[in-house]
């Protein structure tokens, strides 16, 4: 039977305002090989959203059901509505051979960790705590009280980088981009990964 290497499960994350978002838009341009992970969610379509293509929307019962039978990496609820990473695709499609990434809070991360540790876990970090408050400022959507607000909860995250594989410094997408590609190449030429394909090579002769 021939070796097939399994995909890498990446889990991109850090503090609100850091950068995630423009990060993995930045590494779905440059056409790297991974996979968006697609959600499962009890909000309506939008116009123009596809069912299994942008989401995987389901009822509130639905979703409930799934947290219910341990169907979910992790979830959430925003704004009214439910938001979590259904397993059984992440697994379908890491068994194909396809690497997905998730890009998700901190909190979210760790539920991950709980779940699947075997996933290799990138945290996102700003230069510094003065930069990432500019960059929160500069969205222009927050009030001086909820800036203050997410600054606190940053600096609790920054403390949670202990639970991560690696850190990234976002001091520029592209360098961002380039260490989080040399990461994932790096983890797919690990010997615990690759040491049964080459039990199975036959001599030459």
């Amino acid at each position: 039977m021939s070796f097939k290497e399994k995909g890498l499960l990446v889990v991109l994350s850090g503090p609100s305002g850091v950068g995630k978002g423009t990060v993995c838009k930045a590494l779905r341009n440059r056409g790297t090989k991974l996979q968006y992970s697609i959600s499962v969610t009890t909000r309506k379509p939008r116009e123009g959203e596809i069912d299994g293509v942008h989401y995987f929307f389901r009822t509130r019962e639905q979703f409930q059901q799934m947290i219910k039978n341990e169907k979910l990496l992790e979830w959430a609820e925003y704004v009214g509505n439910f938001y979590g990473t259904p397993i059984d695709y992440v697994r379908q499609t890491l068994d194909g051979g396809q690497d997905v990434i998730l890009e998700i809070e901190v909190q979210g991360a760790l539920q991950v960790k709980r779940r699947f540790p075997e996933a290799l876990f990138i945290f996102l970090a700003p230069p510094d705590l003065k930069e990432l408050k500019k960059r929160i400022i500069g969205r222009g959507t927050e009030t001086a009280d909820l800036i203050e607000s997410r600054m606190t909860v940053a600096r609790s995250e920054m403390e949670l980088m202990e639970n991560y594989n690696y850190v990234v410094e976002n001091d520029q997408v592209d360098h961002a981009c380039d260490r989080i590609e040399s990461i994932v190449l790096a983890e797919h030429c690990r010997v615990d990964r690759l040491i049964e394909k080459y039990k199975n090579i036959k001599g030459a002769d």
